[in-house]
């Protein structure tokens, strides 16, 4: 059996594991990519892909490809209940800040805005941004066996040929998914439920224009009478405007498996319609489980778990995909760094130390906006056991003229209203907030939320928070603060009356062989705060100093200028990459 030596063995190559391909490519790390599968996904599977994902899609360079790919902001946004696409609407939700009242939160927080593309989509174009930065993939490549031993020694069989090979590997990231192998085999346990609901995914043709153009969305509801579960009998996923779907419904297991045939699931397309001739496709079916499911760790010894593989929950409120892109790129830069000896091992401490929360937030939420759809189904008036005509009479109430009718009134509108809690969730999609050893707090508190703080974002520069977004005049062109920051290396930001702190970090830079970038915004730089919403945002003085981490996160700030700036800076540096001293790594 052959032995290949690498770095990182990273396993998997989903959202997760291409993002980590490729920035450990770009950072001119010794990777290697497996995946057991033939190619990328070839169904639709996670589709929302939110601002902060985006924005790590920016720094990566790919954004531009992602988008021309995906499904626009602008025809997101209408969340649309009804008993069938041909009937009566029931209700209607301005999603994913595409309402008045919302957009310009979104609109103002960050470079990117928010798309739609399904995974089988995304996945070619992170797999392209990967090879084009050098990323070592393998597909049809499986995971048989892995060990720790001071390193990891890994067993894999090509699925074509059955040959196996030995991977010796410094650190492995197991980015393969629900049913991790790397998670079973290396003992990573879990807190949570499995097998919390069953659902069926079903994808299909049929062209929806004449019910969708007008109202354009990414899910509409079908809630029929006579079924009681809480995405009703059918949400209908956009694809592809405005022909190309996928078709969830939920399903009782002790009843047994739902009948998956084309006739059975056309017919079950077709009632949630509401038209009979709409031709029907059906291009794959599928079955898969809720769970509640967040590892107790995401790192052990060597080994690093990712996306899927590290948390599991249902779609709701779009996290999933979003969190995974999001999990490499906290760890990608760390193990790079300690791999080329521009920190210690203690670094890679934090990885959990942050991302494990973020794990726990985002599944409790998913599982939370689940429950959050009973009150609709309330509010309508279905209920277990009732029969169709039962659910039609309850439903006729809405429209009554009397107290019943008011109060089912008020009761629709409270329900959809608690909806932005899954669609409009601002804060949970933008402000995760890590504490770590990879944080230099300042001692200050963060600030008191001024609206609530799962619906709106709140920019902040308090260490550990995401930098805020804010444009600045670059000659002839706006650039975002974020395009500042990034791009592997550690950013300082200062402004009027910060030379020094720009000159510290220039030869700190040199002294301590990191990337480290330094920016003077204010009058008379090359970056002008001409709109004023870096000023705004910035919450230190003019020759204060911001430290951004490569993940855009605020790693250290100091309010002004520092007696030492170059010694600060050297301090701060070492302490959060955990370096024995200034020069070397231990």
């Amino acid at each position: 059996m052959s032995t290949i030596e690498t770095d990182v063995l990273v396993v998997g190559a989903g959202p997760a594991g291409l993002t980590m391909a490729a920035l450990l490519a770009r950072h001119g790390v010794n990777a290697i990519t497996i995946n057991k599968y033939p190619g990328t996904a070839h169904s639709p599977r996670a589709h929302i892909t939110n601002q902060r994902t985006v924005e790590v899609f920016r720094d990566l360079g790919i954004e531009d490809a992602v988008r021309a790919a995906a499904v626009p902001n602008e025809l997101m946004g209408n969340n649309v209940w009804a008993t069938s696409f041909a009937d009566e609407e029931i209700a209607r939700l301005l999603t994913w800040g595409s309402g008045p009242e919302r957009h310009g939160d979104y609109e103002s927080a960050s470079p990117s805005q928010m798309c739609n593309i399904p995974q089988h989509i995304l996945e070619p174009v992170l797999l392209q941004g990967a090879l084009d930065q050098g990323a070592d993939i393998r597909f049809n490549t499986e995971l048989v066996a892995i060990e720790q031993d001071g390193g990891v020694t890994a067993t894999v069989r090509g699925r074509e040929d059955g040959v196996e090979q030995t991977i010796r590997a410094k650190y492995v990231v197991g980015a393969d998914g629900g049913r991790s192998v790397v998670a079973d085999q290396l003992g990573f346990t879990f807190r949570g439920e499995a097998g919390l609901g069953a659902a069926a995914n079903i994808w299909l043709e049929a062209d929806l224009t004449a019910y969708t153009a007008h109202r354009p969305g990414t899910l509409y509801w079908m809630c029929q009478p006579g079924n009681d579960y809480w995405v009703g009998s059918g949400t209908w996923i956009c694809v592809k405007p405005w022909t190309e779907w996928v078709l969830l419904f939920m399903y009782d297991p002790a009843q047994g498996e739902p009948d998956l045939s084309d006739e059975a699931v056309i017919a079950r397309a077709h009632q949630t319609i509401g038209d009979p001739d709409v031709d029907i496709t059906i291009k794959a079916t599928s079955l898969w489980q809720i769970n509640h499911l967040v590892a107790n760790d995401y790192r052990r010894g060597r080994a690093f778990l990712v996306g899927d593989a590290a948390h599991r929950h249902p779609p709701a409120n779009g996290l999933g995909t979003n969190t995974s892109i999001q999990d490499s790129f906290n760890l990608a830069w760390k193990l790079a760094h300690v791999l080329q000896g521009k920190a210690g091992d203690q670094l890679l401490d934090s990885y959990h130390e942050e991302r494990q929360p973020v794990g726990v937030q985002v599944v409790d939420r998913a599982m939370q906006s689940v429950a959050d759809m009973l009150p609709i189904s309330n509010a309508l008036g279905f209920a277990p056991g009732q029969t169709r005509d039962e659910g039609l009479a309850a439903l006729a109430e809405l429209k009554a003229d009397s107290p019943l009718g008011a109060e089912r009134r008020q009761q629709l509108a409270d329900a959809v209203e608690l909806q932005n809690y899954q669609f409009n969730a601002h804060g949970v999609e933008l402000d995760q907030r890590y504490t770590s050893g990879a944080i230099a707090d300042d001692g200050t508190e963060w600030p008191t939320p001024q609206r609530d703080p799962e619906l709106y974002h709140h920019p902040t520069t308090h260490p550990g928070a995401r930098l805020p977004h804010a444009w600045l005049a670059r000659g002839d062109q706006l650039v975002s603060t974020l395009d500042l920051a990034g791009h592997d290396g550690f950013t300082l930001l200062t402004g009027v009356g910060g030379d020094a702190w720009a000159e510290a970090a220039e030869k700190l830079a040199a002294e301590l062989d990191l990337p480290v970038s330094a920016y003077l915004v204010g009058p008379g730089h090359e970056h002008l705060d001409v709109l004023g919403d870096w000023r705004a945002r910035r919450e230190i003085a003019d020759n204060g100093a911001l430290l951004v981490r490569p993940d855009h996160h605020v790693a250290w700030r100091s309010e002004r200028m520092a007696d030492d700036p170059q010694q600060t800076l050297r301090s701060v540096l070492s302490t959060l990459l955990a370096r024995t001293d200034s020069k070397e790594t231990a």
